[in-house]
Formats: C-alpha cells, sequence, structure tokens
C-alpha cells in the first residue's frame, strides 16, 4: 500500500472517529459522571409499591409528577430534563440491596434520590457511599443521616429527625400535662427507637415519665398483645411511633380493651391519607379526637391552604401528570417538596454537574421558598449540621381533619 493510500485512510479513520465522538457528545459529556448528559439527569430510588407499607408509594409519585411538570415548563435544570426511575423494594431491606445496585450498576444512574424506609437506606448506604454515588434526600427522618455525616457524607437526610420529633412531643406533653403517664408503642428499629429516644429527651426534668414501651417487628401479624401489656401499666396517654397499619390496629386493639387514653402519633402515620379516616371508623371517632403529631408541609386536606397558590400548583401538577392518584394524599406533597428540594440543589451544584459537585453544594446549602413546606421552614445545612429541616408544627386531628396549633417548633442536635 503507498504511502498516498495509508494517509487517505488515515484521515478516513479520523474523520469517522470524530463523527462518533460528535454524536456521543452531544449525549454524554466527556469524562462525565454516569447519568449525566448535555441534556438530561437520570435520578433513581426504591419505593414499597407493594408490601406492608404500600401507601407510602405516593411519595415516589409525587415526586415523579413534579419533575414531569418541571421539564414541561422549565426544561429541567440548567437546561437538563430529569429523569426518575423508582423500582419496587416491598419494604425491604433485603430487597433494597440488589435494587439499588442495579440502579447504580445497570441503569447507570447519577444518584439515588427519596429512597423510603429508614432500615432500607441504612443497608444500602455503605454501598453507595463507596461508590461515591449522591444518596440524596432520604425518605426517612432517621437521627443517622445527620450525626454519622462525617462517616458518609454523599448520604443526606430530609424531614426533621426521628429523634427531634420525639423531643417535641416531649417538650409539649412537659408543658401541657403534668403528672402524665407514658406508654409507647414503636417499631423495633432504628425509625421507632430515635423518636422514642427524643421523646424521653424532650421529657427531661418534667414529672411526665414514660412508664412502659413495647417494641413490634415490622413482620408481626399485629400488636394486640403489645396494646394489652401498654393498657395493663396504667398510662393515660399512648404515644404510637408506627407505620400505618400498625398504627390503625393500636386505635382498634385500645377500644376493643376499653383503653381511652391520649394519643400522639408520629408524622410518618398523620401524614398517610387514610389512616385516621380508618382509625375513626367503626365508633373509635372519639378515641382518635385529639390526637396530636406534628407537620411540616402544607396539607391539601386543610382549608387554610385552599387558595394558596402552591396548593393550586400542586393540584394542577396532580390532575396533569397523576390524574389517577388522591392528590388529597400528604405523601404527595413529601415528594413534590422533596423534589423541589433535589431541583434546587442540582441548579446551585452548576451546568458542569458532577457526584462531587453536587456533594460539595450541599455540605452548605440553604433552599429556601419551597412552596409546598409551611411558611418560615428552610431547607439548611451548615458546617457540622447536616439536619435540612430543624422546625415543624404541632397539629391536632378534630372532627376528620388535622389542624395545626401554636408557632414553630425548633430544634438543634447537639
Amino acid at each position: 500500500m503507498n504511502r498516498k493510500l495509508i494517509m487517505t485512510c488515515v484521515s478516513l479513520v479520523a474523520a469517522l472517529a470524530l463523527g462518533v465522538t460528535a454524536a456521543i457528545a452531544g449525549t454524554v459529556r466527556g469524562g462525565a459522571d454516569p447519568g449525566v448528559t448535555d441534556n438530561s439527569i437520570l435520578l433513581g430510588g426504591t419505593a414499597p409499591l407493594t408490601g406492608p407499607a404500600s401507601q407510602y408509594a405516593s411519595v415516589a409519585r409525587g415526586a415523579e409528577a413534579f419533575f414531569k411538570y418541571l421539564n414541561a415548563t422549565k426544561g429541567g435544570v440548567n437546561g437538563r430534563k430529569i429523569t426518575y426511575k423508582y423500582s419496587d423494594d416491598a419494604y425491604n431491606p433485603a430487597q433494597s440491596v440488589p435494587v439499588t445496585r442495579q440502579l447504580v450498576e445497570q441503569d447507570k444512574v447519577f444518584a439515588v434520590f427519596n429512597s423510603l424506609g429508614t432500615a432500607h437506606n441504612v443497608a444500602v448506604r455503605p454501598y453507595l457511599n463507596a461508590m461515591k454515588v449522591p444518596q440524596l434526600f432520604v425518605a426517612s427522618g432517621a437521627t443517622t443521616w445527620g450525626r454519622d455525616y462525617s462517616q458518609y457524607p454523599y448520604t443526606i437526610g430530609f424531614q426533621p429527625s426521628y429523634q427531634a420529633e420525639g423531643w417535641v412531643y416531649g417538650k409539649y406533653l412537659a408543658r401541657t400535662a403534668p403528672g402524665a403517664k407514658i406508654a409507647v408503642l414503636f417499631q423495633n428499629d432504628d425509625y421507632g427507637k430515635d423518636l422514642l429516644g427524643g421523646l424521653k429527651r424532650g421529657l427531661q426534668r418534667s414529672k411526665v415519665k414514660v412508664i412502659a414501651a413495647q417494641p413490634y417487628e415490622v413482620t408481626s401479624p399485629d400488636v394486640a398483645s403489645q396494646i394489652a401489656k401498654l393498657k395493663a401499666s396504667g398510662a393515660d396517654t399512648l404515644a404510637i411511633f408506627a407505620t400505618p397499619t400498625f398504627a390503625i390496629q393500636a386505635y382498634q386493639f385500645a377500644n376493643k380493651l376499653g383503653w381511652k387514653p391520649k394519643h400522639v402519633i408520629n408524622n410518618a402515620v398523620a401524614s398517610a391519607s387514610t389512616t385516621m379516616q380508618i382509625a375513626s371508623s367503626a365508633g373509635q371517632n372519639k378515641l382518635v379526637n385529639s390526637t396530636i403529631s406534628i407537620q411540616f408541609l402544607k396539607d391539601p386536606t386543610d382549608p387554610k391552604w385552599k387558595n394558596d397558590p402552591a396548593m393550586k400548583l400542586y393540584r394542577s401538577i396532580m390532575k396533569k401528570y397523576a390524574p389517577s392518584a388522591n392528590a388529597s394524599d400528604p405523601l404527595h406533597v413529601y415528594g413534590m417538596a422533596s423534589a423541589w428540594t433535589v431541583s434546587d440543589a442540582l441548579k446551585k451544584a452548576g451546568k458542569n454537574l458532577t457526584r462531587e459537585s453536587l456533594r460539595k453544594t450541599l455540605d452548605t446549602f440553604t433552599s429556601a421558598g419551597n412552596p409546598f413546606m409551611l411558611p418560615g421552614i428552610a431547607v439548611k445545612t451548615a458546617g457540622k449540621d447536616h439536619y435540612p429541616v430543624e422546625q415543624m408544627l404541632l397539629q391536632k386531628w378534630q372532627n376528620n381533619a388535622w389542624s395545626s396549633f401554636g408557632g414553630l417548633w425548633g430544634y438543634r442536635a447537639s
């Protein structure tokens, strides 16, 4: 082969290579992290689409609806549309691990976002941090997300910590029910234990005491024996730190036993759309009335937000992008609030988006003006404080609806 022909072949190969490179560059930027192209971002997560906590699937669906709205009206974030792929783990940590690995290694997601459940996120956290894949705004209030940030810098929570939530209940009871005797039903994992620990911390230096506490397992058929033991303690107040199915059972079994304590119930149960209505059925309305919980998001069922622009936007998004879903389910609002926040974080991480640039952005992050959060509540991290939301309001169940009262409670982890 003569030299001229060789040079011609080389030129053709080079031109072909440049053409392929140009085509790829339009899709995946050279050196970019997985899941990011010039015009897209792929987020992944797990959700209990089936199983004992399937009511919480609304958290993922609400986020998905917001991303569709954002893509259609704003073109996504910094010119990139967001695709959100969430997979079912049936609220089983043993399933969360392989599903998350598939999202990272096969689907090539940029980050894992909004995965639900304490034990589930704990199970995948070491893997995601070893892979340096951001674990964003996990749908759990476990204290470990903020407390152990230095060990797991790619993981960040979202909602008020369970310890903070429990502390508010403790402080409230100490102020309003001096001498109360509290019994606690709690899920036997970090979720329930954090709430119980926070409650006891809030009761310190008061005459209100926790006199009995009964754990239950997620795999338990019911909590009948636990409620019987708690009633036998002589407590006049029952704190329910559970998931919806077991919380409903707690009301039902207490009613059957003729036990009529005052009730405190954690937000993760209170915000599930049908929990309180079901618990109120079969003549239990008087038992359920005056139950106390907390909130940090706007409730679509609360009349005070009927004409609120954010709630009008929420309902329009649900109508267009999730028409078959129940727009009165507050868990959809949670999903949208979380999606709004991650969109703000991606925007602030800049156009040259990488996993590392996003991690650094979240080190010192302030996100104010989230339309789905209660007025005055912002998402903020700074220095060693990696608890994004630390404010909340108390609310009371009365006449088949939640109604907030008092001012904002603030909690800062020590």
